[in-house]
């Protein structure tokens, strides 16, 4: 059906690229006209935390149920109080408080806010700090921005300084490092190909599905919770998996054109076999992040829709814009003129230039068209590109790097797992939470949070923890209010948790529910502290007959990420156990996809424990911009979906050649050196690039960002070179003929999935780097016996 599908593209490839740019434009008008819900709300339903957020808002109105709130921290060479600094203070405050967005301002001059001013340390009442509320119908950008403001109004206080903090007010500047992975794609595709229409094909193709999806996910926000970060995130796994597809579509496209195929049957085959590993692999992808809806949390379902959605358009683009594409491009892929190529450099310049915000490299662009139009008049610049000289596969280098690791399979199988378990060992101490505002050394938000705690102010702007505390209905506000006192007094004495006063006001004061202010207490700002949280839980239960519910930034952290520790081990065995199945309905054996996911995981682990070494030990954090904090609860799960998807992708390429080899001569040792010599170079310019795509997001403002970024990168690396190869050489070296063995009853109850189609039965020994015929190689195996499993493709 695909190869239909991809000759019907091929054939009406105006009609097909004309489709796919309406639906672009269409749906991007409709998502800029209808604008962004987004949402990063995380409270989870039946916990205490949210039931205590709900009892606030009830009682204690809107600002007091979880509403956004930023800081303004200030400090002087003198007592804040003097009437030199409060005259420029106050001012600022009321102007504050009348800006769009702002929905009030706690003043430390205010009798509410009165403990907003330093009491104790070497500068008491030097410091002091003002709380923001925001309105929650702000998004990241609108809040920013309104961050800005503030800061630009800040007066200037003789011998000290104001800041803005906050999570809410954090500076934020629209991702652009996807130029960098671009620029960086440009570099590899032109090496992997030769060619630079061919590079421009997979390239077109991820622009055209991360555009889309991007849109989708804008128009998803209307309807359902997903988070701001979601379009960064699709954007970053749509390049990487948009590219990947393309280019295993577009090499076997080639690979056609070399053995004579006409333009349209080499599509045919193009997509009937690496078109239906890029589906296999694709729909994988989906599924596990579909599997995060089994989770029953809107957070992480709309981040796993929003990322689903993203890879199943790219998806979608491979099989129906790349054979619309290779229509245009017709044989014209194999030519390359010096005029483009030279452009190309200068594009790729301009585009790290965008990326990283230097200025002076945007002059490729304008070089690149230069280049262009001269190159139709200049004679060296219209002549074509030598093409490089094409060995046969068995002269390659990784075939001989194939039979090297064969010749010492317990050396490289041991030493291997050894490197991957020594990287995964930080991820035992791994730590689920939030980070805050202190995690972000150098910035605004540091500065307005740590600032109090060096001053003895301490914890206060860590998000208070609003410990609601319900009285029983009968006592008047004073019994109640000796209640919440004595249960406040109670909580001050856990090491770690420094009571504050009751703070009702107005009408607040004669409600039955009182409310009390916690400060995690220390020196130095260490984030979100679970333990002084879980101690202020179980201290406001003793000596007291109050039914409290404790809520705040910390509380809704820890139950968020005890909600979701509890259910991520049945998530990873529903999804490793769909996979085994399916590999081994697609491979005709046991052992195979059962090293697949035991190697999966051991990748897997050894990108948590580098990630846990850098985010949560904070090893190397000056040189990107971070301080150690609790690793982000949803980020593992999300981590283990995409990888688990994206390297089944490598699985199913180097396997299924493998398979095929092995099918056609019978020889289990030589079909590994030959799979792996006739994927490695597509396998390592796919991989090279999604390292490059994902590791240029280490360059964002947004920490979750950057985790995810280095997670996926550093998993895909290992993934294509400790996995792929060193430990599938090897052990599939080690079992021989076993590792396609499959019992008989099982063979006959499974299905059969053919992931590389029907192509013409030529042994890769028989053939050159690029798919040409070699003639005179060794014959296939001709006398096979019947009994022998039927080939996958």
């Amino acid at each position: 059906m695909l190869g239909r599908i991809g000759r019907w593209c091929f054939r009406h490839r105006w009609a097909t690229v004309g489709l796919w740019v309406a639906a672009l434009v269409v749906l991007s008008g409709v998502a800029g006209s209808a604008g962004a819900r987004f949402s990063d709300e995380r409270g989870i339903p039946s916990s205490e935390s949210a039931d205590g957020f709900a009892i606030l808002e009830q009682s204690f109105g809107r600002e007091a149920g979880g509403v956004q709130s930023g800081t303004v921290v200030f400090t002087a060479d003198r007592p804040v109080t003097d009437p030199a600094v409060r005259s420029l203070i106050e001012p600022y405050l009321a102007q504050i408080a009348t800006l769009e967005g702002v929905t009030s301002v706690v003043s430390p001059y205010d009798p509410m806010g009165a403990r907003q001013i330093a009491t104790r340390g070497d500068r008491a009442g030097e410091l002091a700090y003002a709380r923001v509320n925001v309105s929650p119908d702000l998004d990241q950008v609108q809040a920013a921005e309104l961050g800005k403001k503030l800061r630009e109004a800040a007066p200037t206080v003789p011998g000290g300084q104001v800041e803005v903090g906050g999570q809410v007010f954090a500076e934020f500047t629209p991702p652009n490092s996807e130029a960098v992975g671009l620029a960086f794609a440009v570099v590899v595709l032109i090496l992997a190909f030769g060619s630079v229409l061919a590079m421009g094909l997979p390239i077109g193709v991820a622009l055209a599905g991360v555009g889309t999806g991007a849109a989708l996910i804008t128009l998803l926000s209307h309807v359902m919770t997903i988070p701001e970060f979601s379009t960064t995130i699709g954007a970053m796994i749509g390049l990487g998996v948009g590219i990947d597809y393309a280019l295993f579509i577009v090499t076997r496209y080639r690979e056609g054109l070399h053995k004579g195929m006409a333009p349209v049957d080499a599509t045919g085959v193009a997509m009937d076999t690496a078109g239906r590993a890029v589906l296999f692999a694709g729909l994988t992808v989906v599924i596990s992040l579909l599997g995060m809806l089994l989770i029953g949390l809107s957070f992480v379902s709309g981040l796993g829709i929003a990322a689903a959605t993203t890879v199943l358009v790219t998806m979608i683009a491979s099989t129906t814009l790349l054979p619309a594409l290779l229509g245009l491009a017709g044989e014209r892929v194999e030519v390359t003129r010096w005029r483009g190529l030279i452009a190309a450099g200068f594009v790729a310049v301009a585009l790290l230039g965008a990326g990283l915000k230097i200025q002076p490299l945007l002059i490729g662009l304008p070089l690149a068209v230069v280049v262009v139009l001269a190159g139709f008049v200049v004679g060296p610049l219209k002549k074509q590109v030598p093409q490089r000289h094409r060995k046969p596969v068995r002269d390659t280098t990784a075939y001989k790097w194939s039979r090297v690791i064969q010749a010492r399979p317990w050396t490289a199988a041991i030493g291997g797992t050894i490197v991957l378990l020594v990287l995964a060992a930080p991820a035992l101490s791994l730590h689920l939470g939030f980070s805050d505002e202190g995690n972000f050394p150098g910035r605004h938000e540091h500065q307005a949070c740590v600032r109090p705690h060096r001053r003895r102010l301490r914890g206060r702007l860590q998000r208070p923890l609003p410990r609601r505390d319900e009285g029983r209905r009968g006592p008047g506000p004073r019994d109640a209010g000796r209640a919440v006192q004595g249960a406040r007094r109670h909580a001050g004495r856990g090491r770690g948790v420094a009571a504050g006063p009751e703070r009702p006001r107005g009408a607040d004061r004669r409600a039955d529910p009182g409310r009390a202010h916690d400060r995690p207490t220390g020196r130095r700002h260490r984030g979100p502290r679970q333990p002084a949280a879980d101690r202020g839980r179980s201290a406001a239960v003793q000596g007291t007959d109050l039914q409290p519910k404790v809520s705040g930034f910390v509380p809704i952290a820890i139950d968020f990420s005890s909600y979701l520790a509890g259910r991520m081990v049945a998530f990873f065995a529903v999804v490793l156990a769909l996979s085994f199945l399916l590999l081994m309905a697609v491979f005709r054996s046991v052992l195979v996809p059962l090293k697949a996911v035991i190697m999966n995981m051991l990748s897997l682990a050894a990108a948590y424990g580098i990630a846990v070494a850098i985010f949560q030990w904070g090893w190397g954090g000056s040189l990107l911009g971070i301080a150690g904090a609790p690793i982000e609860p949803f980020i593992p799960m999300m981590m283990f979906a995409i990888v688990f998807g994206l390297s089944m992708d490598y699985e199913v390429f180097l396997l299924s050649r493998i398979k095929e080899e092995y099918d056609l001569t019978g020889d289990a040792k030589t079909s590994v050196a030959d799979g792996l010599a006739a994927t490695a170079r597509v396998i390592t310019a796919a991989a090279a690039i999604m390292v490059v795509v994902f590791g240029s997001f280490l360059f964002e403002d947004s920490r979750i960002v950057k985790l995810f970024g280095l997670g996926l990168a550093v998993a895909v690396l290992l993934d294509a070179t400790l996995i792929r190869m060193l430990l599938v050489p090897a052990t599939m070296e080690l079992l021989g003929e076993r590792n396609w063995w499959l019992p008989r009853w099982l063979d006959r109850i499974l299905p059969r999935i053919s992931v590389e189609g029907h192509e013409e039965d030529i042994p890769i020994s028989h053939l050159e780097t690029d798919g040409s015929f070699v003639p005179g190689g060794e014959s296939p195996a001709a006398d096979r016996e019947a009994t022998e499993p039927e080939p996958v493709g």
